[in-house]
C-alpha cells in the first residue's frame, strides 16, 4: 500500500482498488492523488506523467482517488497526450499576454490539429514584435516550474472574481457552461502576477513541462466565431514534446508558405479575387483550364458507373427549404433574395433538395434503383468575412456532387462500389488516404434498429471493398451513418474531401418513394457522396500538393513551344498547330528574346515540357525537349513526342 506525506499505511486505513491497464491492481488510501500511484509504479513512470485517465476521464495528477477506479497514467507516448500538452500551452500564452498587456480580455485558447491558439480582447492589433515579447515572457515562465493550480471556486464567487477584473467574456462562459452548478474549476499560475482561467482542464502538472514551443502569427476573430459578436485578436502557436519535432514542423510550415495556393496560383495566373465579390473566385483563363480539366474528369470516371448529370437551379422559393429544414436551422448561413413580386428565395447551400424535387418528378420503381444523379453547378454559403481563405474556405463554390437513391438491400453494394470509385480517384492523384466510420450520435433521428442496420451495410461495404477504417464513435450526422476521407498532401499535412453519407430522414420529408417487387410504395434511401468535396478547395490542395508543378495531364499548359530566332517562327507555328491539334494544351512564345530567358520563364510557370527550335530542328523535323523536372532530354521527332506526351497524359503519370 502507497505511503502518503510519509505516514504508514496502517491496515484499518480506509483504500480504494485502483485497477491498471495491464489488469494489475494496487490498494491506494481514499483520498490519495494519482501522481502517487504513478511513482508507487515506478520514480521514472512518476517523472513521465501529465496527467491522468480515471474510468476514462482525463484528469490532473492532483486528482483525488475516492473510490475504485480504472487508472492509466498520461505520459507524451499517449494519445492524448498532444492535445493535453497543447491546451497547458496555449494557457501559459494566456498568462504571458495578461502580464505584459493587463487590460487584455481572455476569451478561449483550445488545442487544435497543429497548435493551439487563444483569442483576446485587446487595445489596438497584435504586431509581430508583440508575438516575439510574449514568447520570451513563457520561456521565463516555464523555466519557473509554475504549477498548474485547479481550484474549485462557489459559482458565486467565480461570477463575481471575473466580473470585478473586467472578463466579461469568461463571465458568459460560466454562466453558459456551469448552468445548476454550485462549482466551477479554476486554473492559477502564480508568478509576480497571479492568472487565473475558467477552464476544466485538465494541464500539465507544471510550467517547466513545456519545452518546445513557437508563437506563429496573429489574425482577426469574433467572439465564438460571429461577425456580429465582439471582434478579437487570435494568436497562433504550436507546440511539441521536443525540440527537434518542433523544428522539424517549423521546416515544413516554411515549405507550406512556398506551396500557399494564393500565392502559387497568383505566379502561376490561375485566379484572382476581387473585394467586390468577396470569397468567390475569379477564374482566369489557365485556372479555368484546371477547373474544367478536373470537372471533365470527374464526369469521365461517373459516367461509366452509371451517373447522369443533372442541373438544378441556383434559387429556389423558401417553401423547398422549409420542407428540407434549411429555412429552420441553416437560414444564417444561406443568401436570401427577394423576388419583383416579393417571393422568398434562397440560394442553394447544398444539391440535394433539388435532387430530390428531381426524384420526384416522375414514378420510380424498383427497377430503376439505384438511380446516380451527378451535378457540379455552384453553390453558395454565407460565411463569416473573418473565415474566407483563399479558396479553402469560399462563399461559391462547386462540388463533384453524387445522390444515390438505393433500396435498403442496395446499400452495402452501392457503398462498395463508391468505395471502389474513391480508390481510383485519390490514386489518379497520388494522395494517400485513410477512412472513418462515423456511427450512431447521442442526438439521432429514426430509431436504433435502422441505425444498426446502416452502420452493419457500411461495415459490410468496407470489410468486402478491402478498406481498411477507424471507427469514429459518435460522430454520424443525425440523419444517418457516413464515411469520411482524409487524404494526405506532400507535406503530411490530413484534408477531409470525400464523404459517403446515408440519409433516412429527407427520403421520408420529401415523401420520396417507389414501387417495389409487391407493387407497394417503398422509401429509397440516399447516399450523400461527393469525392473532391468542393471543386474549388481541392484545386487548392492540388496546388500545395504538387507545389504549383502539376502532372501533364492537369497542368493548364502541357507544353510550350520556343523558337530561338525570328527565322523559326513558321516552324514554331507548324509545330503549335500540331500539338493542338493532337490535343495537348500548348503555348508559343515569339517575343524576340533570348532562348534561355523563354525557358527560364517557363520554368517558373512550371510548364511540364519546353521544346526548342532552332536551325537544326527546323531543317530536320525535329523538337528539342526539354522536361521541367528532368532538364535536356535531346531532340526527337514530333512524332516521337506526341506519342510519348500522350502516352503520359493517357496513364496519368504523376512525376
Amino acid at each position: 500500500m502507497i505511503e502518503l506525506d510519509g505516514v504508514p499505511n496502517a491496515a484499518t486505513q480506509p483504500s480504494v482498488t485502483i485497477t491498471l491497464p495491464d489488469g494489475a491492481s494496487r490498494q491506494v488510501p481514499v483520498g490519495a492523488p494519482v501522481s502517487a500511484v504513478a511513482a508507487d509504479i515506478s520514480p521514472r513512470l512518476a517523472e513521465a506523467a501529465l496527467a491522468a485517465s480515471v474510468d476514462d476521464r482525463l484528469v490532473d495528477l492532483t486528482f483525488p482517488l475516492t473510490r475504485d477506479a480504472r487508472v492509466r497514467i498520461v505520459t507524451s507516448k499517449s494519445p492524448e497526450a498532444l492535445e493535453l500538452y497543447r491546451h497547458s500551452t496555449a494557457h501559459l500564452m494566456a498568462a504571458a499576454v495578461t502580464s505584459l498587456f493587463p487590460n487584455a480580455q481572455c476569451g478561449i485558447g483550445p488545442a487544435i490539429d497543429e497548435g493551439f491558439f487563444y483569442d483576446f480582447v485587446v487595445d489596438r492589433p497584435f504586431v509581430p514584435e508583440d508575438l516575439e515579447r510574449i514568447e520570451a515572457r513563457m520561456r521565463e515562465l516555464a523555466s519557473q516550474g509554475l504549477p498548474y493550480e485547479r481550484q474549485m471556486w462557489p459559482r458565486d464567487e467565480a461570477l463575481a472574481f471575473f466580473t470585478e477584473r473586467g472578463e466579461p467574456l469568461k463571465v458568459q462562459l460560466i454562466e453558459e457552461k456551469t448552468d445548476g452548478q454550485t462549482e466551477v474549476s479554476c486554473y492559477v499560475i502564480k508568478d509576480r502576477d497571479t492568472f487565473v482561467d475558467f477552464c476544466v482542464g485538465p494541464h500539465v502538472p507544471s510550467t517547466d513541462r513545456l519545452e518546445a514551443f513557437k508563437l506563429l502569427h496573429t489574425s482577426n476573430a469574433y467572439w465564438k466565431g460571429d461577425a456580429k459578436n465582439q471582434p478579437m485578436q487570435r494568436i497562433y502557436g504550436t507546440a511539441f514534446f521536443s525540440q527537434k519535432e518542433l523544428d522539424v514542423y517549423l521546416k515544413r510550415l516554411e515549405e507550406a508558405k512556398k506551396r500557399d495556393h494564393r500565392k502559387v496560383g497568383k505566379e502561376l495566373g490561375l485566379f484572382t479575387f476581387h473585394h467586390w465579390a468577396p470569397g468567390a473566385t475569379l477564374w482566369l483563363a489557365k485556372g479555368t483550364i484546371l477547373y474544367n480539366t478536373l470537372a471533365d474528369y470527374m464526369r469521365g470516371v461517373l459516367f461509366p458507373a452509371g451517373y447522369v448529370e443533372v442541373k438544378a437551379p441556383i434559387v429556389f422559393n423558401k417553401a423547398l427549404w422549409e420542407v428540407s429544414g434549411h429555412w429552420d436551422y441553416y437560414q444564417d448561413n444561406m443568401f436570401l433574395v427577394k423576388s419583383a413580386d416579393g417571393e422568398e428565395m434562397g440560394l442553394k447551400p447544398m444539391n440535394c433538395p433539388g435532387h430530390y424535387l428531381i426524384y420526384q418528378s416522375e414514378l420510380r420503381s424498383y427497377k430503376d434503383l439505384p438511380l446516380r444523379l451527378h451535378e457540379q453547378t455552384p453553390l453558395h454559403r454565407n460565411e463569416a468575412s473573418g473565415v474566407l481563405a483563399g479558396l479553402t474556405r469560399v462563399r461559391q463554390f462547386s462540388q463533384d456532387d453524387g445522390h444515390c437513391f438505393v433500396t435498403e438491400e442496395q446499400i452495402a453494394s452501392e457503398v462498395e462500389a463508391l468505395l471502389r470509385l474513391i480508390r481510383r480517384v485519390y490514386a489518379d492523384f497520388g494522395l494517400p488516404y485513410t477512412a472513418k466510420l462515423a456511427t450512431r450520435p447521442e442526438k439521432f433521428l429514426g430509431n436504433v434498429a435502422t441505425w444498426d442496420h446502416a452502420e452493419a451495410a457500411l461495415k459490410q461495404a468496407l470489410e468486402a471493398a478491402g478498406q481498411e477504417y477507424t471507427l469514429n464513435e459518435g460522430d454520424g450526422a443525425f440523419y444517418g451513418p457516413k464515411i469520411d476521407f482524409d487524404i494526405t498532401d506532400a507535406l503530411g499535412r490530413t484534408w477531409q474531401c470525400g464523404t459517403i453519407q446515408l440519409d433516412y430522414m429527407m427520403p421520408q420529408r420529401f415523401e420520396l418513394t417507389y414501387i417495389g417487387a409487391d407493387n407497394a410504395e417503398h422509401r429509397p434511401v440516399v447516399i450523400h457522396r461527393a469525392i473532391f468535396g468542393s471543386i474549388e478547395r481541392f484545386i487548392a490542395i492540388l496546388i500545395e500538393h504538387f507545389a504549383g508543378a502539376f502532372p501533364l495531364w492537369l497542368a493548364p499548359v502541357q507544353a510550350t513551344v520556343l523558337p530561338i530566332a525570328d527565322r523559326h517562327a513558321d516552324y514554331a507555328h507548324a509545330v503549335h498547330s500540331r500539338l493542338v491539334e493532337t490535343g495537348l494544351r500548348a503555348g508559343l512564345d515569339l517575343r524576340q528574346e533570348k532562348v534561355n530567358l523563354k525557358i527560364r520563364e517557363a520554368q517558373l510557370q512550371k510548364v511540364p515540357y519546353m521544346l526548342v527550335l532552332g536551325d537544326r530542328e527546323a531543317a530536320d523535323g525535329t523538337v528539342a525537349v526539354r522536361s521541367r523536372s528532368r532538364g535536356d532530354l535531346g531532340a526527337r521527332s514530333l512524332d516521337q513526342f506526341l506519342a510519348d506526351a500522350l502516352a503520359e497524359v493517357d496513364q496519368k503519370t504523376l512525376s
